[in-house]
């Protein structure tokens, strides 16, 4: 049997043919293909403003610039997260303050978060683990009451919902950053986006985008159609034209994929609530998570290694989210987190597995990956 990989790309005949028709156009990059993304990631979600860029973790970047994190602030985050949502903050010469997690849903505990508010603090970044959406109400009246920016890393979470909207409104944040990876929602290859509702912060980010540059009308109509001006030190995280049509052409296809993967986890909830030895992902009643990865619990965390190394042989591609950011060397020897310091994460991770979850898993190879799951811990 070939291998079952823990997520994949969906792509039909219809997204080849978008790409294929913006290959063949005029305009390949920097043409009309990304404003038009922009517009319907921005009708999709309900946010005001989208800025389409080259990654989740370039999004992430421009949002904390956008925001001014600079040197000696402090940003909040969590450790159950992929390491983009803390680097983007040294990126920017501030210091990562992780805050343990909800142990049913992994993500950022908002009570945690007050005790970590110091006078240098100036932003939260909530990470929407697996896709299930964070409590954003508790942290925006949180961070509204100290002042604080808040960047939803919402790279797991496009499609989801919280309370009466979707996630990327920014009806509870400042900014949503998205990422299309290929194991995410919708994919451009790699891409991202950066979505708000203040005009000030969508301006920011479309120079710092584009190298800091911005063409000034007035000194264009004395000077020259050639006439631009660095006025910012920028970055080039733009996303190409044929990238944004495939991103289009997916995201008119996103709630068939949650859809598509809701009932798959509703199979792998019937199916594996039986074994009494694992913990399943559960659903907060105010959310629709987007279902991004499927992390089961094992009750024993020393036989994790056996479990994970007995599927890779039935060739069923599981894998581990994630290693807290707060163990890598690099924040370890620079930062000075030590093991011990965020337990409930810590905990989550020495029990967690990520089984297969994508659109175009079949009901044949979840029944395949259960049974083996079953052998496994029921033998």
């Amino acid at each position: 049997m070939k291998l079952i990989p823990y997520s994949r790309q969906c792509i039909d005949e219809s997204d080849i043919r978008q790409v294929v028709k913006t290959l063949r156009s005029d305009w390949i990059t920097q043409g009309p293909r990304i404003n038009e993304f922009e517009c319907a990631l921005s009708k999709y979600t309900g946010a005001k403003y989208a800025v389409a860029v080259a990654n989740g973790t370039a999004g992430l970047h421009l949002a904390c610039l956008a925001a001014g994190i600079k040197k000696g602030d402090e940003v909040i985050t969590s450790p159950m997260t992929f390491v983009a949502s803390a680097n983007c903050i040294l990126y920017c010469g501030g210091k990562p303050v992780f805050t343990d997690i909800q142990e049913d849903t992994q993500n950022i505990d908002p009570e945690e978060i007050i005790d970590k508010i110091t006078k240098n603090s100036k932003a939260i970044i909530p990470v929407h683990f697996a896709g299930h959406p964070c409590d954003l109400k508790r942290i925006q009246s949180i961070a509204k009451k100290h002042n604080l920016i808040v960047i939803e890393d919402a790279a797991h979470a496009l499609g989801a919902e919280y309370r009466d909207s979707k996630i990327g409104s920014c009806k509870y944040s400042d900014m949503a950053v998205f990422s299309f990876h290929p194991v995410k929602s919708i994919t451009t290859g790699e891409g991202g986006a950066v979505l708000t509702n203040r005009k000030d912060l969508y301006k920011r980010l479309l120079l710092l985008r584009n190298h800091g540059i911005a063409k000034d009308r007035k000194k264009i109509k004395k000077t020259g159609s050639w006439y631009y001006e660095m006025q910012h030190l920028g970055f080039n995280y733009r996303i190409t034209d044929f990238q944004c049509a495939l991103g289009i052409s997916q995201l008119g296809k996103i709630d068939k994929f949650i859809d598509k993967k809701r009932k798959i986890v509703k199979l792998y909830d019937r199916n594996l609530s039986q074994i009494s030895t694992i913990i399943l992902p559960k659903e907060r009643n105010y959310v629709k998570s987007s279902w991004h990865i499927y992390c089961i619990r094992l009750k024993n965390a020393s036989v994790r290694r056996f479990v994970f190394d007995k599927l890779k042989k039935y060739h069923i591609g599981i894998q581990v989210h994630y290693i807290p950011v707060h163990l890598q060397p690099y924040y370890r020897k620079n930062l000075g987190y030590k093991k011990g310091d965020y337990p409930k994460a810590e905990r989550y991770y020495s029990k967690a597995i990520t089984i297969p979850l994508f659109p175009g898993l079949t009901n044949r190879e979840v029944e395949y990956i259960c049974s083996n799951i079953k052998r496994i811990l029921c033998q």
